[in-house]
């Protein structure tokens, strides 16, 4: 059977034997949990985005490290996802924070994808409380060499590949700042708001994203290093670019929460 895209539509969910996740997070501290069981895509579970997606955070690691590959496994069984499952995430913000699974499980070889168009794009009626899946042994898989890239090595990244920003561009500028310590971007950084990916909430066509990551200068994704402020809304411009059909390219999971929080250089302005 060919490979599914890293993008599935709405209508097509229901003829896929696939998991579905809802993984609705708040940058200002709203709970998803909380919205999830208020409304959720019927026979959806809920993802805990810091709780399952992320290790403790720390200035050191940032607000949303990787978790361990064996706490990852873990997790996902305890959610009753195991190895043979195709999983379809989506949030209620264009794929800014359901993303990260997506990305997390497409670079361990799942197949995942991201629902265009969010929890907005489900046509029927929801389903309020949770849904819980019987827990399964869910094998460990190791994070893989060359998916990621360290705080060490980003600056030198800078210099000789492409690393882009998925923050708005007022962060991007050092405009403001409103939770990591200090404000601005790594030096040699482009920004790529993740947003601009989107269209009336909805990812734009393969031909508009290819133009547009183009005036980036990404031809190739494997060129690319992706951040924002916690390794979150990075993985949408990752997720776009391969939809887009141009390869894919790294994440540096510590990203600015972990820069800002060190005396390497920032840079302010476009």
């Amino acid at each position: 059977m060919q490979p599914l895209g890293v993008i599935v539509e709405a209508e097509e969910v229901p003829h896929l034997h696939v998991v579905v996740c809802d993984v609705r997070w708040y940058l200002d501290g709203r709970s998803g949990r909380e919205a999830y069981e208020a409304g959720h895509v019927p026979g959806a579970i809920f993802v805990d985005l810091d709780r399952d997606l992320t290790a403790p955070p720390s200035p050191e690691a940032g607000r949303h490290p990787l978790p361990p590959a064996e706490d990852f496994a873990v997790a996902l069984g305890a959610l009753g996802i195991g190895p043979d499952d195709v999983i379809v995430a989506y949030d209620d913000n264009g794929g800014m924070s359901a993303g990260r699974l997506v990305w997390m499980l497409r670079v361990l070889g799942w197949e995942a994808m991201l629902l265009n168009g969010g929890l907005q794009a489900w046509d029927g009626p929801l389903e309020t409380g949770a849904v819980k899946r019987p827990a399964v042994d869910c094998p460990v898989r190791p994070w893989p060499d060359g998916a990621f890239v360290d705080i060490g090595e980003v600056a030198e990244h800078a210099a000789t590949g492409i690393l882009i920003d998925a923050r708005g561009p007022e962060r991007f500028r050092g405009e403001t700042e409103p939770v990591d310590p200090r404000p601005g971007h790594v030096p040699g950084a482009r920004n790529a708001p993740f947003a601009a990916n989107l269209d009336e909430g909805r990812f734009r066509s393969p031909d508009d994203l290819r133009g547009h990551y183009a005036a980036l200068g990404v031809t190739d994704a494997a060129e690319v290093v992706a951040y924002c402020g916690s390794g979150v809304s990075a993985c949408h411009d990752l997720i776009a670019m391969e939809h887009a059909g141009l390869g894919r390219g790294r994440l540096y999971v510590g990203s600015w929460s972990q820069w800002s929080a060190t005396d390497r250089p920032a840079s302010t302005g476009p």
